[in-house]
């Protein structure tokens, strides 16, 4: 099974809708449980593109020193 990576824009897309949702207060209590594992996911996923990015920006200077 392949895992769903969105691109960092996605990811922040997706979440704000997820939020959405939850403070919206419609959601079903069935589906929270499921839309909070996957705002945990997204969220990993983007600071995990933030760090990657930060570490290739700080090796970019590095090189211009």
């Amino acid at each position: 099974m392949t895992e769903n990576k969105p691109t960092f824009n996605k990811a922040v897309e997706e979440l704000e809708n997820i939020l959405e949702e939850i403070e919206s207060g419609e959601m079903d209590v069935d589906e929270l449980a499921g839309k909070v594992k996957r705002a945990s996911e997204l969220l990993k996923l983007c600071q995990s593109k933030l760090r990657d990015t930060e570490k290739e920006i700080d090796g970019i200077i590095d090189k211009m020193e």
